[in-house]
């Protein structure tokens, strides 16, 4: 079996400059102090970064997100299965880097073993912006109410910066899930997650703040020619100061100037583009309220290819889709 440690998993990923967030050994190392187990194998020119997971009964779970990377997927199938049984995985759980139509690898993943999957770990709908032309183009792309919303926010004095104050964006993001009624992770979390990514460039904090009071913060992640906005809050305070665009427009800026020519704003409802528009007046409940937001920078709704499992043990794989419907996943 080819498992590989952390130092060799990241020099294999410099051959793939465009390999997603989700499969660099910082994301690993993230999920590590969260109760994931990483686990990273490469078979020539291919690789894979897994993360295991425990489950009752001394099982685990095993998921492959936005991955694998490289091109010989045939070839890398046995070394995974092999990591999996020696983990004790029910099953695996792959959700590959690619959008809807992009390409097609259903044959060759039913070939190894896979099925598909009617649960996503991340969210399966987005929202991309083009960023690769001018400043101008960009914001002359966005609806009209959003850009006048960047300008406002200019011009009542909101100042947006880069921050190290993880204290005051876990406040932030406290604030928002009760606001909005979702789940945040722990304020450890957002700080293992910069301490991560940010000293290799990777991600930066903005805060956005009037006369010295945070009223939102943003952390953006970028790698290749991909950004993406992963995590965002805001205040109950000064919310018509506007501050979540300008933000979201510095956040933008940020990662232009890394060289990124795609932003994802990363989920939104799982609904074709005419549901979308057609119902995002009316409904504010779930990412409703998000979508509305994000629809506003302009952009392009894609839908990620779909999960897929391999079950190595059907009865406890059975068992798991059972509770997943119980709460409603499925």
């Amino acid at each position: 079996m080819s498992i590989v440690q952390l130092e060799h998993w990241n020099q294999f990923l410099q051959r793939y400059p465009e390999a997603h967030l989700l499969q660099q050994g910082q994301w690993g190392q993230l999920k590590a102090a969260f109760g994931w187990v990483p686990v990273a194998v490469v078979s020539g020119d291919t690789g894979a970064q897994v993360l295991f997971r425990s489950l009752p009964g001394g099982f685990t779970m095993g998921y492959l997100p936005k991955g694998p990377v490289g091109p010989d997927w045939d070839a890398l199938w046995p070394e995974i299965d092999q990591l999996c049984r020696s983990k004790r995985a029910v099953f695996l759980k792959v959700e590959p880097d690619a959008w809807e139509g992009e390409f097609d690898r259903s044959t060759e993943l039913k070939k190894a073993g896979f099925q598909p999957s009617p649960h996503s770990l991340q969210p399966p709908r987005t929202v991309a912006l083009d960023i690769a032309g001018e400043e101008e183009d960009i914001l002359a792309a966005m609806k009209q109410k959003t850009r006048y919303n960047i300008r406002l926010s200019e011009r009542k004095e909101v100042d947006v910066r880069p921050s190290d104050d993880l204290d005051a964006f876990a406040q932030l993001m406290v604030v928002t899930g009760e606001r909005d009624e979702f789940g945040v992770h722990t304020g450890d979390y957002y700080r293992r997650a910069y301490e991560l990514f940010h000293p290799s460039g990777m991600a930066e904090l903005l805060i956005a703040s009037y006369q010295g009071k945070p009223l939102s913060g943003l952390m953006v992640f970028a790698r290749g020619s991909r950004a993406w906005y992963l995590y965002g809050a805001s205040n109950n305070h000064e919310r018509n100061r506007m501050p979540t665009y300008c933000i979201q427009w510095e956040a933008i800026r940020w990662a232009k100037a890394k060289g990124c020519t795609s932003y994802d704003l990363w989920g939104v409802p799982d609904y074709t583009e005419e549901t979308l528009e057609a119902q995002f007046s009316e409904r504010s409940e779930g990412l409703w309220g998000v979508y509305r937001f994000k629809r506003g920078f302009g952009g392009q709704v894609l839908r990620a290819e779909g999960a897929w499992d391999k079950v190595y043990m059907r009865l406890p794989y059975m068992g798991y889709r059972w509770l997943q419907k119980l709460r409603g996943l499925e």
